[in-house]
């Protein structure tokens, strides 16, 4: 009897935003928009797709996700498969009228895909959300909303890449980085942290204990504190505390992504071997 191997495609979520810190470091926001189309171009490439909690600002990160799908139309990793998901938070499609919403889910029907979230995380239709009627949501719909779009994305996905983020003037809870890699953490979802645009992502290392703070370290923002119980060993992403070190240490996103898809390989095999245990157990084999 043939072994039943999972045919699924793996998702995963990315986390990412302007940094504070990238003028110090003698980068720019065109550097960064470089290092997200490169870490997607790796991860489309190996047949994952891409999950990011997002709004549809015209060149924005949402845009160069859809864009870098379409590139991928066919591909035969993908064999039809959706490669991007991008899901929109309650204050986000609330400010927006239903037609442009259906604009872009007409422009990118096939490769890409919109996720429309309730305030209360339940998904929407296109015609339930045609319904309701576009306002300006106060800050209570803002923090709830965007909470409530993030774990639906966290439940959804299989591993989160953080890059970046600012610490200041957010919508929600605490920085919407902050919140995705807390939500990851608390479910023991993989957790890669490249720290080389420095902001929110190497601060959350710095808290977890991978690196020492460095004179661009932002010692208090809401929610920092709740770090302090996750250690390096609480990412569960397939790397070792050193190689995790140095993910958060390096300024070439190259060397980042090698080290991100050596660990979603070694988590892949984890898999497909407990797989193997389990369907040998269930005399599958």
């Amino acid at each position: 009897m043939i072994l039943d191997k999972r045919k699924t495609t793996s998702t995963i979520a990315i986390s990412i935003s302007e940094s504070p810190d990238t003028e110090v470091l003698g980068l720019s926001d065109r550097h960064l928009q470089d290092a997200a189309a490169k870490i997607a171009l790796h991860l489309l490439s190996s047949g994952r797709s891409l999950a990011y909690g997002g709004d549809l600002r015209t060149k924005g990160f949402t845009d160069l996700l859809f864009e870098l799908a379409l590139r991928y139309r066919g591909h035969p990793h993908h064999n039809g498969i959706i490669t991007v998901t991008n899901y929109l938070a309650w204050p986000i499609h609330i400010s927006m009228t239903a037609n442009e919403l259906e604009k872009y889910v007409a422009e990118y029907h096939g490769t890409a895909q919109l996720v429309i979230v309730g305030k209360d995380g339940k998904r929407l239709s296109m015609e339930d959300r045609k319904a309701l009627s576009s306002r300006k949501p106060d800050a209570s719909e803002r923090s709830n909303g965007l909470t409530a779009m993030r774990q639906v994305m966290c439940v959804e996905t299989d591993a989160r890449i953080l890059l970046g983020g600012h610490v200041e003037d957010y919508k929600g809870r605490m920085p919407g980085i902050a919140e995705e890699a807390l939500l990851s953490l608390q479910v023991n979802q993989p957790v890669f942290l490249i720290g080389g645009f420095g902001g929110c992502a190497r601060d959350i290392a710095e808290t977890v204990g991978l690196v020492e703070p460095w004179a661009g370290s932002r010692q208090v923002w809401s929610g920092r504190e709740r770090f302090k119980c996750y250690g390096p060993d609480s990412l569960h992403n397939g790397l070792s505390t050193e190689e995790n070190q140095l993910l958060v240490r390096t300024p070439y996103i190259d060397q980042s992504m090698s080290l991100v898809m050596q660990g979603l390989r070694r988590l892949q095999t984890k898999d497909d071997l407990n797989q193997e245990e389990g369907n040998y157990a269930q005399g599958i084999y």
